[in-house]
């Protein structure tokens, strides 16, 4: 098996989207004793004698490099390469070694008041999201942790299997899609749910004669779909443009039965203690994952439809703030990485004199 030797000093950029569209260059520094080695989806890029290896980091992170890079790839989409000859023969303007220094300097202090403030957005949409699934497990599983815990009223502990269409079972899709083909039919993996990809210009496609063998496991706009290896747990719903696509076995499809509210059955899956089944039914060594067995057992706390349908309304109204609030954050975080490339573009191509920026906290 191959694979790319680095050391310290190196700057390591990925080869392969979207990561390096992210500007996602590292710096490998006080990390190794020698050398290390790494995957082959990454270009090495050692800094000479002219060049502040810390300089270099920011020149690949800077947003016309990003861009030209993004115009050389070359391979199918979602899996483009970046070919070594571009960043062989990239020119680069170099300041004297020194200005370089103090641009990076400069550059550390800005990149880490940005850092710091990001990870104040991420706490607080980690509370946002902690109060969330409260608020869930309040009024979707009132005072039930586990499964035989006692509920309310008329409520019951119903099977999975039996909230579903009972033509149209809890199945995973396809187990070898094969590789990407812009002409196929789209198809959903675990990866996909987790990362709320679930949209046409998102997923890959498989070949027509690949998927006709799995025409049980297509979905349907409406359908919950879960990751039932990897990211176990995680649920979406199926958009309506989606209709037709298919599965692959990283995904299961949950159909909602004709008397069950949609709704109510997306909601009471999250909270813990069904979550807390689907966990338990967890197997493997390496790729964790949950059969279809122990799924469509799982226990969900069930009030009768019309109780399910007050409930959706009651807790879809509470859900929207906090989704508002979520909302918000991924705003301000996805404005703060612009700001920050945009200062280090600004200052590694000198439009900007650092020894007077420095300290004025710029990021503001």
């Amino acid at each position: 098996m191959g694979y790319t030797r680095f050391q310290n000093g190196d700057v390591l950029v990925p080869r392969i989207t979207p990561t390096f569209e992210a500007g996602r260059a590292v710096l490998i520094y006080g990390l190794l004793r020698g050398v290390g080695a790494g995957s082959t989806e990454l270009h090495v890029l050692r800094p000479g004698p002219r060049i502040d290896r810390r300089f270099l980091l920011y020149v690949v992170n800077t947003h016309g490099f990003l861009k030209l890079g993004a115009a050389e790839m070359y391979g199918v989409a979602g899996q483009q390469r970046v070919p070594d000859a571009f960043l062989r023969d990239l020119p680069v303007d170099l300041p004297p070694l020194e200005e370089q220094r103090r641009i990076a300097d400069f550059l550390d202090v800005e990149s880490a008041r940005m850092l710091k403030l990001n990870s104040s957005l991420v706490r607080f949409d980690t509370d946002v999201l902690e109060r969330e699934r409260a608020v869930l497990a309040q009024v979707l599983h009132p005072g039930a942790e586990k499964p035989g815990d006692a509920l309310p009223g008329a409520w019951r502990w119903t099977p999975l299997t039996h909230l579903t269409d009972q033509f149209r079972q809890i199945m995973y899709g396809i187990v070898l899609p094969g590789p990407n083909v812009a002409d196929g039919v789209p198809i959903i993996k675990g990866g996909d749910v987790a990362a709320n990809r679930l949209s046409l210009n998102s997923l890959n496609r498989t070949t027509r004669e690949i998927e006709s063998g799995y025409a049980r496991s297509r979905v349907k706009g409406g359908d919950l779909v879960i990751a039932i290896r990897g990211s176990v747990g995680e649920i979406a719903v199926v958009p309506d443009e989606l209709a037709g696509a298919n599965l692959t076995q990283d995904a299961a499809r949950i159909s909602v039965g004709t008397d069950i509210c949609a709704d109510w059955l997306r909601l009471v899956l999250a909270p813990p203690a069904v979550v807390h089944q689907v966990q338990q039914g967890i197997t493997g060594a390496t790729i964790k994952g949950i059969n279809i067995w122990d799924l469509k057992r799982v226990l969900v706390p069930t009030p009768n439809r019309a109780d399910q349908r007050a409930i959706a309304t009651s807790v879809s109204r509470s859900l929207g703030t906090h989704e508002e609030l979520r909302s918000r954050v991924g705003r301000h975080s996805a404005l703060l990485a612009e700001r920050r490339q945009a200062l280090i573009t600004a200052a590694v191509t000198g439009q900007i004199d650092v020894s007077t920026a420095s300290g004025r906290g710029i990021e503001d």
